[in-house]
């Protein structure tokens, strides 16, 4: 009997420490947004192009150059609208300077939303909220992670720490998990906390930070969102579909790093796909193919932007000056 308990006691210790190794190596290799590809700073100011003559000098807290130089002064045109990029997990500014450079080519401004991305999200939609409340006509753009930041930061619920009530805002959300991160669903299970003896929750943070609780489908804040406050105007939401897709292949052509982090399921969201402001686009791409990176220009994203009236329409006669501008940054 006593060698049977023993038994018992050590086989239900097995069992609790083979879940807690297969629970890191999974949180450790899917969690959240993936890993993206290799990159090098961006530290090199964007080229005017089009742009219209800066009229401001100014720093703005979280708002910077969509470069990683540590340079914080932004100097746009106060009459012209303003095109705010929000990065997704483990990005930066600088990983958004070749779409900031394409939006300068087409004479239209643009800025990044600098965050730590491992922030409580109603947090970090606290900082974007007093980065917004300064500016006046603008378009707000939001990858991933940045999608759900975003969001938050236009719901109802934000509306009392909104000062500026002359703001004109259009919203566009990039593969944006709005309805959890599926991978993270053993974040949420008290069993698994208890059978994990409390480890579980202790690796969710390590991966994701302090909105580890905030991102499973089980969360409030992806359960019940609210309604977007009236300053949105309109709200583009770009969905992708990224089932088969490959952000890296071998000599051979095969593939050995999948462009699939987000399903259809994890992007749609019965409430949020009934808000007035919305229309969905869904396109077949990769999570990390829409937005851009070395070797692979955005184009299915510049294109949807064109076609709803976010980014102006490359004239004719600047076409093959695109290509050239699309071969440099990618």
């Amino acid at each position: 009997m006593y060698h049977t308990i023993l038994a018992d006691v050590a086989k239900f210790s097995t069992i609790r420490l083979s879940l807690n190794l297969f629970l890191i190596f999974i949180f450790a290799s899917l969690f959240g947004c993936g890993i993206l590809p290799p990159y090098l700073p961006e530290s090199q100011q964007l080229e005017r192009g089009s742009l219209p003559q800066p009229d401001v000098a100014v720093e703005i807290p979280y708002l910077r150059s969509c470069t990683d130089s540590p340079d914080r002064t932004l100097k746009f045109n106060s009459s012209s609208p303003l095109t705010v990029l929000v990065h997704g997990c483990n990005g930066s500014a600088g990983r958004f300077r070749s779409l900031a450079q394409l939006y300068a080519f087409h004479g239209q401004q643009a800025v990044c939303f600098s965050y730590n991305d491992r922030d409580s999200l109603v947090h970090i939609s606290d900082q974007l909220i007093n980065a917004l409340d300064s500016l006046a006509s603008l378009t707000v753009i939001g990858h991933s992670l940045g999608g759900l930041v975003a969001r938050k930061a236009m719901e109802h619920d934000r509306r009392s720490e909104w000062q500026n009530d002359d703001l004109s805002i259009k919203l566009v959300t990039v593969s944006a998990p709005f309805a959890g991160i599926e991978i993270a669903s053993p974040c949420d299970n008290k069993f698994i906390h208890w059978l994990s003896l409390g480890i579980v929750p202790g690796i969710c943070w390590g991966i994701s930070g302090d909105n580890w609780s905030e991102i499973t489908p089980a969360s409030n804040l992806i359960r019940y969102p609210e309604p977007m406050v009236q300053t949105v105007e309109r709200y583009l939401k770009i969905v992708t579909d990224e089932r088969d897709t490959c952000r890296r292949k071998s000599k051979n052509g095969s593939c050995i790093e999948s462009d699939h982090v987000f399903s259809l399921a994890e992007q749609y969201h019965p409430v949020i796909d009934n808000y007035k402001q919305l229309i969905n686009v869904e396109v077949q791409s990769g999570h990390v193919e829409i937005v851009g990176y070395k070797h692979v220009a955005p184009r299915k994203l510049l294109s949807i932007l064109q076609q709803q009236g976010m980014l102006a329409v490359t004239p004719p006669e600047r076409r093959v000056a695109l290509e050239g501008l699309l071969a440099k940054l990618f």
